[in-house]
């Protein structure tokens, strides 16, 4: 079986939306105008990339990606070699870039959990919310991958599902606090 591992900037009020710049937010781009950069913090990231297997991505965030990070191969070279996977109802073959390696569409929530079946490592998710939403509702994320931002967005998407849903235990495995306020969580899922 693989894990599936959701990581996340997030805001200290559990905000995701937008973190990089992306249009549309009233806070966009939030990581970068919320704290000192300090190349410590991001250590968490290069490492996912160094481990994960394959990505798994929402639609909205492939359609953001999929642009830009083909082109970005210094900064995502295992990213861009990895297959990826997009959950979505409505994207087709013909709506796929075809410089980003093996892309898969997958159509359901039993979908991503035959491929979590299946043999390989570890499948990162990027940005996401709503596809992190569905699979936490089907209980298919394994370990959550968190840099904290000490900042309150108040509105915006959430990383937590707001569905009425059964008490979900984790175990942080690996902390770090540093010195622009930004903290490391790691959590795994305990079922």
């Amino acid at each position: 079986m693989r894990t599936i591992i959701a990581t996340a900037f997030i805001s200290l009020d559990g905000v995701v939306q937008a973190p990089g710049g992306e249009s549309g937010y009233r806070s966009s781009g939030w990581t970068m105008t919320s704290v000192p950069f300090d190349p410590a913090a991001y250590e968490l990231k290069g490492t996912e990339q160094q481990e994960a297997t394959a990505l798994l991505l929402g639609r909205r965030s492939y359609q953001a990606f999929a642009p830009i990070w083909p082109q970005m191969t210094e900064e995502f070279p295992g990213y861009n070699a990895m297959p990826k996977y997009v959950v979505s109802t409505s994207l087709g073959a013909k709506d796929l870039v075809h410089n980003w390696g093996e892309i898969t569409i997958l159509r359901s929530a039993a979908d991503v959990a035959r491929l979590r079946a299946g043999e390989g490592g570890p499948i990162s998710i990027h940005g996401s919310a709503t596809l992190i939403h569905s699979l936490q509702e089907h209980q298919l994320i394994d370990r959550y991958h968190l840099l904290v931002f000490p900042v309150l967005l108040g509105a915006g998407k959430r990383l937590f599902s707001d569905a009425d849903l059964p008490a979900q235990k984790l175990k942080l495995v690996d902390s770090a606090v540093y010195a622009n306020g930004i903290q490391k969580n790691v959590f795994d899922v305990l079922r």
